[in-house]
């Protein structure tokens, strides 16, 4: 496919619009009080996975990051990660009963910056896991890492402790742009990071990438993609900056004039995917590349790509459980959020009262959704008589007024629609997002799309 038909200006205007990223349907803005007292071990027991994939908050960084929407806590006094450290231990303590039985096969430290934590912190952090869950020998254990304060000795340590993935966040290499973010550091540190991250047999490394950042031009990004081309990392995440500083009170430091025009933004992204995909990388879904023989890769290819909170992941049959402040767990039919402060965190476990206090249980129709939508993000396909084999419908009959609705699409050349099911053409892959949209139950008006980010 030409990247100038995935860039059709037509097309751009018509459907760079508002909407969800669909890490999970019904999304996160559909979450209200969970009355059930024990709501983790009413989904396990609606739940038919029999392994786990654990991901932990780690919610504090060094330094404030302007572009940063994160949940997150900005502080120098490592203490603090001790005392979370504590209160994780007590979560552990409290899921480790509900989870007794399950195999832990993935770990995924997130934040903030779970490399804020010592040496020490790590090697405590790890011991509980284990102390608490059963985690298989070859488990799938990742981290999210700002280099500016990792060294390679480090990166020996988590790869002792069993840590065999790595995301670095690069987002930018021009001194300029860092510094309008403050996020200033060195390319050549990262470059060292991977390779020795290599050297310690990292099964895997991803850079993110952010485009739409202040004072990007074509010319420095050129220079930030052929260093991320030269370092030859697994994956790269490319990353839209969503501007919304009446939310995120960081990127009020960021000047409406410093941002690259819609025109001159959207000209960044088709770079990117130009120069990555030139030397060999695949676009997966809507924002990430992956070299051809990565398991994300070949899981598209073979249909069996999946998306959770995480973002894009080959273990769709593994319940989430989500340890830490603001975490998310997906287990069974339900979505469970932890408190989102850390008053309101350690208070709950203090005062011994179930964290996952907001959420919601999955409807059939929820279920069923979830399922369509699910294959056209990850999979770019959908067969009718599996959906109806799974949900016992008739899927022509139950979404006459969807397929109706697609077929604008299809005469735009973006899928097609057959007596068999849906196919999404390469050149829609920038818009599933919007695609996946006439599916969702949730979205009755358009003032209700404006809660999300552009597309691009």
């Amino acid at each position: 496919m030409a990247i100038s038909e995935l860039f059709d200006p037509a097309r751009m205007q018509k459907y760079n619009i508002n909407g969800p990223r669909y890490t999970s349907y019904p999304t996160a803005l559909e979450f209200g009080e969970i009355t059930h007292l024990s709501p983790v071990e009413h989904a396990l027991s609606q739940s038919k996975a029999r392994s786990v994939s654990l991901y932990l908050h780690i919610p504090f960084c060094h330094s404030l990051c302007y572009y940063c929407g994160c949940n997150k806590v900005v502080t120098r006094h490592s203490e603090k990660a001790d005392r979370y450290l504590d209160y994780l231990a007590k979560e552990m303590a409290i899921r480790s009963v509900a989870f007794a039985g399950r195999k832990v096969e993935q770990i995924h430290l997130g934040g903030g910056t779970p490399s804020f934590l010592s040496e020490r912190q790590q090697t405590r952090l790890m011991t509980l896991i284990k102390a608490n869950f059963d985690v298989i020998d070859d488990a799938e254990i990742g981290i999210e890492i700002d280099p500016r304060r990792v060294t390679p000795q480090y990166l020996k340590h988590l790869a002792n402790l069993g840590f065999n993935r790595l995301s670095i966040g690069v987002q930018d290499t021009d001194y300029k742009v860092q510094d309008a973010i403050n996020r200033v550091q060195s390319t050549s540190h990262i470059a060292h990071l991977v390779d020795y991250a290599r050297a310690m047999n990292f099964k895997s490394v991803n850079l993110d990438l952010i485009y739409g950042l202040p004072h990007q031009t074509p010319d420095t990004f050129a220079t930030t993609l052929a260093a991320v081309k030269a370092m030859q990392p697994e994956r790269i995440s490319l990353f839209s900056y969503a501007h919304l500083p009446t939310r995120f009170a960081a990127q009020r430091k960021i000047k409406d004039e410093w941002l690259p025009k819609p025109a001159e933004k959207t000209a960044l992204m088709k770079q990117a995917v130009e120069s990555l995909t030139r030397i060999g990388y695949e676009l997966i879904g809507m924002d990430h590349f992956a070299l051809p023989d990565d398991e994300l890769a070949v899981a598209q290819r073979n249909g069996e790509l999946h998306r959770n909170f995480q973002g894009y992941t080959t273990r769709g049959d593994l319940d989430l459980l989500g340890l830490g402040v603001s975490s998310i767990s997906a287990i069974g039919n339900a979505y469970l959020q932890n408190p989102k402060t850390l008053n309101d965190y350690y208070g709950q476990l203090d005062s011994q009262q179930e964290l996952a206090h907001r959420g919601l249980f999955l409807s059939a129709s929820d279920m069923l959704r979830g399922y369509v939508i699910q294959q056209l993000m990850c999979n770019l396909s959908l067969r009718f008589d599996e959906v109806e084999k799974r949900f016992a419908i008739d899927f022509t009959h139950h979404f006459a007024a969807e397929l109706e609705a697609l077929r604008e699409f299809a005469e735009d050349g973006l899928l097609k629609i057959t007596a068999d099911g849906i196919t999404v053409l390469p050149s829609a892959r920038l818009f599933i997002r919007i695609i996946c949209m006439t599916f969702d139950a949730y979205l009755k008006d358009t003032a209700h799309q404006h809660r999300y980010s552009r597309v691009i």
